[in-house]
């Protein structure tokens, strides 16, 4: 797994310079420099969706629900790690589970949440996606690849539902001895009580039906925050665009980032997939690099401070055992 997550790690790094050598630097630098404070007011503005996407992910607990502020802070600090380290998008969603049980959190309901958060964010995800193609289809007129847009959007469909009616009937149990037998013997589940009672979580909050629509909505209104990023973005590069443009570029954006979730970051796939969808509207490619490039100094500019962060967390939760056995209780 290492020698496969370093590999990764150098194909994204490949794949960035070539973009940046093809597109050239200059261009490039002077386009960041014209963005000047725009950068900071991008990173300011990623903390909306951060707040709606922790938002959702609070209510697929039960009540007594965790504060707002702990969860926001568990997502910061996941985002962070999925965002720099080499961990295939899933690393981050451990460390944030790992962190919250550590603090006295239920084991068991706080694995479910995260596993069930994921699944209405792939599937919210897709819809966005889908959204952004038929804008991409209306924008450039070319009926004729609508059938393969068609045929790729009710094969991502397919896979989700599977994945959703796997959860339903015990994937984790299932899945456990294989992954146990992967990892050299480790039982990667038991932080969160064990697969059974993963399962369970799981079908728990299944049973609420209303609660699993409520975040589906709250997921949804987080990714359409996220739109504000590419159009303040192209703003202060000084080519403002339409709403239906900036949607777009967002929803497809993302839509391939996901695509390659192996590459930690989605290092150089993220860079040549705006280069691409910039050019299909009208904008110079290299804008479309600068604004990926936007992207990326606002994941630094938060992600580096929650991986210090991660780190205190750590730290502080190696001390406690050694300064105190009393408890936490379950939610604050």
């Amino acid at each position: 797994m290492k020698r496969t997550a370093a590999l990764m790690l150098l194909t994204g790094v490949a794949l960035f310079t070539a973009v940046l050598a093809w597109q050239g630097l200059p261009a490039i630098g002077h386009a960041l420099s014209v963005a000047g404070w725009g950068l900071a007011a991008v990173t300011a503005w990623h903390l909306l969706p951060l707040v709606i996407d922790s938002h959702a992910w609070r209510i697929l607990y039960r009540p007594p629900r965790p504060g707002l502020p702990r969860i926001v802070w568990a997502r910061w600090i996941g985002e962070s790690i999925n965002g720099l380290l080499p961990v295939a998008q899933i690393g981050g969603d451990i460390a944030k589970a790992r962190l919250l049980i550590k603090q006295g959190l239920a084991a068991a309901e706080t694995g479910a949440t995260v596993v069930v958060d994921i699944t209405l964010a792939a599937l919210t995800q897709m819809l966005f996606g889908m959204l952004g193609l038929v804008l991409l289809l209306v924008l450039i007129d070319k009926p004729d690849i609508a059938w393969g847009v068609a045929v790729g959007i009710g094969v991502m469909l397919a896979l989700l539902a599977l994945f959703y009616r796997l959860q339903r009937g015990g994937l984790f149990g299932a899945l456990a001895v294989l992954v146990k037998r992967i990892g050299g013997g480790r039982a990667w589940l038991d932080f969160v009580g064990g697969a059974q009672s993963l399962d369970a979580a799981i079908s728990a909050i299944y049973a609420r039906p209303w609660t699993a629509v409520r975040a589906l909505g709250w997921r949804w209104i987080g990714w359409v925050a996220g739109i504000g990023e590419v159009w303040l973005g192209l703003y202060f590069l000084g080519h403002p665009v339409g709403l239906a443009d900036a949607v777009m570029l967002e929803a497809l954006g993302q839509a391939i980032r996901g695509a390659a979730f192996a590459i930690p970051g989605a290092l150089g796939v993220q860079e040549g997939g705006f280069v691409l969808l910039a050019g299909l509207i009208g904008l110079n490619p290299q804008i479309g690099l600068a604004l990926s490039l936007i992207k990326r100094v606002r994941e630094l500019g938060l992600g580096i401070p929650g991986l210090v962060a991660w780190q205190w967390a750590e730290g502080r939760l190696l001390e406690r055992p050694r300064r105190s056995p009393a408890a936490t209780p379950r939610h604050s």
